[in-house]
């Protein structure tokens, strides 16, 4: 029987202690990869990954803890840009504050990690980088235009990335999930009038009639992660349910 895919390299996840993060690290991890998650509160973070304090707005810290993961683990050979926050409202509702906040985390938090993380993925022989990004950057999701914007921004960065970093046999892909089953999502439900009801819908919004996993994500971040993807790049796979590609009529 051959060795798991992942044997002998290592990753990083940012936002890596919970949701699609933990699930990530979870599943590279099975797979016999050396995971460091990066994360505001990484206390939780189970065996045998490796927790580390990272504020992904703050480049100082962002630095100093990918090196801290590189030296902790050997090297990084995947980096998943998984951090990221979400927001409501209209182009109305949310102040410049707001966007400037949400652009800190959801971007330039992305641009940070990799930066930092650019000189040990080069040393590798199988660099991978995937982007979390969602199906709000290909499709016109009510009141959420401030998060679209910086997924719509994830989107163009991969690829422009891609670009860049093709000749240092670096893959950069991303992943766009639809509405996950996460705990900003579950927050979300929480404030709601009636959070059955506004379960519900979410639910209808996706043609298989139910919200995404966060192992199915975890799923396909692994799959572009993997050195069985060696020609993959600059791609974006969509894991929404459907919501990209299908028009299916409403259920009877």
């Amino acid at each position: 029987m051959s060795a798991p895919e992942f044997t002998g390299l290592t990753a990083v996840v940012t936002g890596g202690a919970s949701g699609i993060g933990l699930a990530t690290a979870l599943l590279l991890a099975s797979r016999g990869a050396r995971v460091a998650c990066l994360d505001l509160v990484p206390d939780g973070v189970p065996e045998p990954l490796i927790g580390i304090r990272a504020d992904v707005s703050d480049d100082v810290a962002v630095r100093a803890a990918v090196e801290e993961a590189a030296q902790r683990l050997g090297g990084i050979d995947v980096l998943v840009n998984n951090a990221g926050i979400g927001a409501q409202g209209t182009i109305e509702d949310n102040p410049d504050d707001e966007w400037r906040r949400v652009f800190e985390v959801n971007v330039f938090g992305i641009v940070r990690t990799t930066r930092a993380a650019l000189p040990y993925l080069r040393e590798s022989r199988h660099a991978a980088i995937v982007n979390t990004c969602s199906i709000a950057a290909t499709a016109g999701l009510p009141d959420r235009v401030l998060y679209s914007s910086t997924k719509g921004a994830v989107l163009a960065l991969t690829r422009a990335t891609a670009a860049d970093l093709v000749r240092d046999g670096i893959r950069v892909n991303c992943v766009n999930p639809g509405t996950a089953d996460t705990p900003w999502i579950g927050r979300l439900l929480d404030r709601a009038d009636d959070p059955e009801a506004e379960r519900a819908a979410l639910n209808a919004r996706q043609p298989m009639g139910r919200l995404v996993t966060a192992d199915e994500v975890a799923a396909a971040i692994a799959y572009l992660a993997s050195p069985l993807s060696g020609s993959t790049t600059g791609t974006d796979l969509a894991v929404d349910g459907g919501m990209s590609g299908l028009r299916v009529r409403p259920r009877s």
